[in-house]
């Protein structure tokens, strides 16, 4: 009776440490899909960023490439202490679970709030980013973000081409121009002398509803990868505990 109460137990803790295996096998993978989201997010539309007075947006994509990279290293201490069945080693896989659940619970907080800031902020600080900044010696960075945002949106001006009427870019920088030669549909070296809707993007509106549009595509990417990795830690700490379970009945 008792040989076939032991035997269940090691064929219970055996399943445990074959399933525990994949999911770590999986939360590997998963840490490198999140690190990934996080530096595109980064890398691909650095330039978006440098044109909001937030820095929200981008503290929540480092912290989400923190997550990843902690949970990268989660999964292999997660093979070893599966491996190894050591008590200690999973005690520290759990907790280092939790920590990053924590972790990603924040980055969805900041998203969040950061979503229901996002009109207000973009209408009250682009448009005077854009007019007073543009082509101004020192702010490189904007002028780049500026070009790369109507011509990657297709847009024009904050919220119309008429933006581009007041500011100090039109008064110093413009040298006859109505717009930027980035409002053009098809850039060439003065284009923006003429704004004629056939020219610029002229009714296809301002690039505030626009820019609002990617961000909250990109929040929504975050968070979607963020919650899905927030399910598969909780089945992993019941796992993880399962398993702890299972080898201290066995020890005793």
């Amino acid at each position: 009776m008792a040989d076939a109460e032991e035997k269940n137990n090691s064929c219970g803790t055996i399943c445990l440490k074959y399933l525990l295996f994949v999911f770590n096998l999986l939360f590997w993978l998963a840490g490198g899909a999140v690190m990934a989201v996080g530096i595109w997010t980064l890398v691909d539309k650095s330039d978006y960023i440098s044109l909001l007075s937030s820095s929200t947006y981008m503290v929540a994509a480092f912290i989400l490439i923190g997550a990843g990279a902690v949970v990268m290293f989660t999964g292999m201490l997660g093979c070893c202490a599966t491996i190894r069945e050591q008590r200690g080693l999973l005690i520290v896989f759990f907790v280092l679970l939790l920590l990053i659940f924590l972790l990603e619970i924040t980055a969805g907080i900041l998203a969040y709030v950061y979503y229901q800031e996002l009109n207000a902020e973009l209408r009250a600080d682009l448009k005077e980013r854009m007019v007073e900044n543009y082509q101004k010696p020192g702010q490189e960075h904007i002028t780049r973000a500026v070009d790369k945002l109507q011509q990657d949106l297709k847009c024009c001006g904050s919220n119309s081409s008429a933006d581009w009427r007041d500011g100090s870019w039109i008064q110093t920088f413009a040298d006859k121009r109505l717009v930027p030669d980035s409002c053009c549909k098809t850039p060439t070296e003065r284009c923006g002398l003429r704004d004629h809707p056939s020219n610029i993007y002229k009714v296809e509106g301002g690039c505030i509803s626009k820019l609002e549009d990617f961000i909250l595509q990109h929040l929504l990417i975050l968070g979607s990868v963020g919650l899905g990795i927030a399910f598969i830690q909780i089945v992993g700490m019941i796992f993880t505990c399962c398993l702890y379970r299972s080898l201290k009945e066995e020890i005793y």
